[in-house]
């Protein structure tokens, strides 16, 4: 009897693990094929479901974008909360931007406002920010949460706020 096989949960699979070595070995430091050998598939096999490089990179960034979330604090006031989502993104800050700047090397302006894994990221970050704050103060809370992040990881600050 033939396998059965979840495609859409195996491609989402494979999104997630190629994700975090994505993490580890920054975009410019991956190939199709390094990618494949760490997953344990044939590069012909993620080609089939991610034709390029990008192609997996939007795949990853959506997946882990689905794990944005309002830490879940009953009563806490809004400050309270937005502290527990900034000290929840602070442990993979410094990674994310890493990845993130070397994704964004050699692009335009232009280039980055259309691109559609930036649009997940961002529209990921600040619908969790809009839960907590509302849809008028969500844009200006999250530049605020994301200098916060920024200046405690170039202190060396992981994980607090």
């Amino acid at each position: 009897m033939p396998k059965i096989v979840d495609h859409d949960a195996h491609r989402a699979d494979l999104a997630l693990r190629a994700a975090s070595y994505f993490s580890e070995h920054g975009y410019g430091g991956v190939s199709m094929r390094k990618v494949a050998t760490h997953l344990g598939v044939s590069k012909s096999a993620l080609y089939h479901y991610f034709p390029t490089k990008e192609a997996l990179f939007l795949a990853c960034t959506k997946e882990v974008m689905k794990s944005v979330a309002v830490p879940q604090a009953s009563g806490a006031s809004q400050e309270a909360q937005i502290q527990a989502l900034t000290k929840a993104m602070a442990p993979h800050f410094g990674s994310e931007m890493a990845l993130l700047f070397d994704y964004l090397r050699g692009k335009t302006a232009e280039d980055i406002a259309q691109d559609e894994a930036m649009q997940v990221s961002m529209a990921a970050h600040h619908a969790a920010v809009a839960e907590i704050v509302g849809e008028d103060a969500a844009q200006e809370t999250l530049e605020h949460m994301m200098g916060q992040l920024l200046i405690g990881y170039i202190r060396g600050i992981n994980g607090e706020t």
